[in-house]
């Protein structure tokens, strides 16, 4: 696929997941993907999954446990198979309405048309501290 492409495919799966439409989502996914977030004390959809079914139970424990006040993706840069987005998001804790907000770097790698990996780098000191 063409840098842009790859861009279309990763704008589309932002637009998937803002309308809460995450079978489709996850359609975009190749079923061996790689989803990497960082290791956040307290916070139970942290750190790294591996397949699809995985990304699934993540997004299920994610909308069980906060829910996004914003969620902008703001940059998308695409070079070769990655797509970098950068944005800002603010996150309300259900369990106890604490929010925090944090600027966001998402790397997405695309491999045969679909997602094949996605890593995110955020301010994780803020998360922790939500989920306390």
């Amino acid at each position: 696929m063409s840098e842009h492409e790859n861009r279309q495919l990763v704008e589309q799966a932002y637009t998937n997941f803002k309308a809460g439409d995450i079978p489709t989502l996850l359609q975009s996914m190749s079923e061996d993907i790689t989803w990497t977030l960082p290791e956040i004390e307290n916070v139970p959809f942290a750190g790294k999954r591996q397949g699809r079914g995985a990304v699934g139970e993540f997004f299920s424990t994610l909308a069980s446990l906060q829910d996004a006040r914003s969620f902008e993706p703001r940059e998308f840069i695409a070079q070769g198979d990655k797509v970098v987005v950068l944005g800002h998001y603010v996150w309300q804790v259900k369990a106890n309405g604490r929010t925090y907000e944090s600027d966001f770097a998402h790397v997405f790698t695309v491999r045969g048309g679909q997602i094949g990996a996605f890593h995110e780098y955020t301010d994780t000191a803020a998360g922790a501290n939500a989920f306390r």
